[in-house]
């Protein structure tokens, strides 16, 4: 996927970063230009430019980023086709559904082509995403990407409405993922499409509740659980290993809604007490001078419509004005910290001791990194329901085949000794289930 060489060249995706708000992909082209708010960026101006560097515009006002795309950055910058999914569901997904290197995912609902360039990072070279998109224009746009971004060796594209026509795939893909405006349509042609040699595992994707109440309907009714952490869970996970039906915890289907809440990141400064205490005192004497020169104005004012309307002159009046004559030579007092004027410094300063004065001026020029969350965002994104396929019926010679499986540098006696241990308690002789396991299975 895109370039892995240092440099920036003729022909490569570049990722542009302007603002957080402003973020967008480039194919580098000579001869070409970007008109930013700031100034015109040449595309010969990237070209052996190492990814990362920071380019100046041609008229020295402004700057960008030229970064290295990946998934995360795509999601960020790609043009906008359909609603896309973001790193927020995009990452739990891929954690629910177990989703690997090598690992064969097939997804409906292409679309942007955000959870595709995420799953086909994750799946890699080894690994194979059948991705199925109804829209023909938006397939035809996804595949064009999707060749530009070297993706065409393990991704496979097809326009093909998989709730009317099917996935066309038969026991080969490890999980499903449904995108779907009605993923209970095609949650039997998905289960169709999933391996039945181990458990295979499906998402649907659904920003509506009432499409949740049937998706989960759809997938009870197709013999769909859900999945729950059992003592056995290491051997689940290892799809090298046969697991019996019953060794894996039965719950109902499972479903999550997915929040956001991002943080706003800067870097301020660190305050002594001093530094506050002076800020403090600036703030109140500004207050004094308004203040003071509030009352002036309104004084002259007055003064002036008595000169034009010949009002006689008023004894609240006159004592204001008296007032402001008094309070026009004087020097304002100087606040502390604590609102007293700054004569009594000396006294608080020896009531808080000498060690007040001990913090290096050093400290006011010292950085850290806060954050707070934004005033205004949009919390939901959707509803994640998740459920697994258990094999219903348990290959025998599948289980001995793996069970005297020796792998490489380990004993087969102490493997089977180990794997006695852990099945002694749910299985008998026979590789059955014990009766007290029927139960809780139940």
């Amino acid at each position: 996927m895109w370039s892995n060489s240092r440099c920036i060249a003729v022909g490569d995706v570049v990722i542009l970063w302007m603002t957080r708000e402003d973020i967008q992909p480039i194919v580098v082209t000579p001869g070409k230009e970007l008109n930013g708010r700031y100034g015109v960026y040449r595309h010969s101006d990237l070209v052996g430019v190492s990814y990362g560097s920071k380019i100046s515009s041609r008229n020295g006002k402004g700057f960008i980023h030229a970064l290295r795309p990946t998934p995360e950055l795509w999601t960020l910058a790609l043009p906008h086709r359909t609603q896309i999914l973001y790193h927020a569901d995009i990452s739990y997904i891929s954690m629910w559904l177990g989703i690997k290197p090598g690992s064969a995912v097939a997804e409906a609902g292409t679309g942007s082509g955000s959870f595709s360039h995420s799953i086909a990072r994750t799946v890699g070279p080894t690994g194979r995403l059948f991705s199925f998109e109804f829209h023909e224009q938006r397939a035809n746009k996804a595949r064009e990407e999707f060749a530009r971004h070297g993706m065409n060796e393990f991704v496979v594209l097809q326009h093909r409405n998989v709730c009317k026509d099917g996935f066309g795939l038969q026991n080969e893909v490890d999980s499903v993922f449904l995108d779907l405006p009605a993923p209970w349509e095609a949650v039997a042609s998905a289960k169709q499409a999933l391996r039945k040699d181990r458990i295979g595992r499906i998402c649907c994707f659904s920003p509506c509740m009432e499409q949740v109440l049937r998706t989960v309907s759809a997938l009870n009714e197709l013999g769909f659980t859900g999945q729950t952490p059992t003592p056995f869970e290491n051997f689940a996970s290892n799809p090298d290993y046969f697991v019996h039906p019953f060794l894996v915890g039965r719950a109902g289907v499972t479903m999550y809604e997915t929040l956001t809440k991002p943080h706003d990141i800067c870097s301020a400064p660190m305050q002594t007490v001093e530094d506050a205490a002076s800020r403090l005192r600036d703030i109140e004497t500004r207050k004094e001078q308004r203040r003071l020169k509030q009352i002036e104005a309104a004084a002259r004012d007055k003064k002036r419509k008595r000169v034009e309307g010949g009002e006689g002159e008023q004894s609240n009046d006159h004592s204001k004005r008296t007032k402001v004559a008094q309070l026009g030579g004087e020097s304002l007092p100087e606040l502390d910290f604590f609102g007293s004027p700054s004569g009594n410094s000396s006294s608080i300063q020896q009531e808080r001791g000498p060690h007040t004065n001990t913090i290096s001026p050093k400290a006011s020029e010292e950085r850290y990194i806060v954050s707070k969350p934004f005033g205004e965002v949009r919390g939901h994104t959707s509803y994640l329901t998740f459920a697994m396929l258990v094999p219903s019926t348990c290959d025998s010679t599948r289980s001995k085949e793996l069970t005297g499986a020796q792998p490489m540098g380990t004993n087969s006696a102490s493997l089977r000794n180990q794997r006695n241990a852990g099945f002694s308690d749910c299985c008998d002789s026979r590789g059955g289930e014990t009766l007290a396991f029927l139960q809780a299975g139940r």
